[in-house]
């Protein structure tokens, strides 16, 4: 049968909001003392931004890449500070798990930034499938799992702008920190939803 919810009953929800520390990296001076905090973790959430096109034939760099643990969320500012070659000790070590989802297209981002592959990934779009949840968005898969709504109203919004808004810094710490969120979730309860359901 599968879990699932619609949009309606997502609606209903209250929204969920990130409690913990933002940190904006946008001076390159930051960065190494980020990646040597987060690569004290096993597991951490990944997400990206890019400022939104709405003409054809115009692609733009990944603007925004996201960095969470439970309680600490670290947004780089590629489009401020490039693409740090201390990076790629986050994106390309095996040892440190980054979850996130639907990352082809984040791969994709990252590869105009970035030449080295990136390694020890999960993508929730598949991890999910094994506890007999049919829905794929993350807005949805949280939902199903913590009854909160993911507000999705920054989205589309400008990614590059010279100070980003609070609202664009929650939004953008949220979805990273939603993806480790029901990865831990799942692996501690997930044969519970498992049984539930069938």
């Amino acid at each position: 049968m599968g879990l699932e919810i619609t949009k309606n009953e997502i609606n209903e929800l209250p929204i969920e909001v990130f409690n913990g520390e933002i940190i904006v990296i946008d001076d390159v001076d930051d960065v190494d003392d980020a990646v040597e905090y987060l690569k004290q973790f096993k597991v951490i959430g990944f997400d990206t931004e890019t400022k939104p096109v709405f003409r054809k034939n115009v692609t733009r760099k990944v603007a925004l890449m996201q960095l969470a643990t439970m309680d600490k969320c670290f947004l780089f500012r590629l489009n401020r500070i490039q693409y740090p070659d201390v990076l790629d000790d986050i994106i390309c070590n095996d040892e440190v798990m980054k979850v996130g989802l639907s990352l082809r297209d984040d791969f994709a981002a990252l590869r105009q930034r970035s030449d080295c592959s990136p390694l020890n990934f999960v993508d929730l779009q598949s991890f999910v499938k094994d506890y007999d949840i049919k829905d794929m968005s993350l807005q949805k898969i949280y939902a199903i799992l913590f009854n909160k709504k993911i507000a999705k109203n920054q989205r589309l919004s400008n990614w590059e702008a010279k100070v980003l808004k609070d609202s664009q810094k929650m939004y953008a710490a949220i979805d990273a920190w939603a993806s480790l969120r029901i990865y831990n979730y799942l692996n501690r309860n997930g044969i519970k939803l498992k049984t539930k359901v069938k």
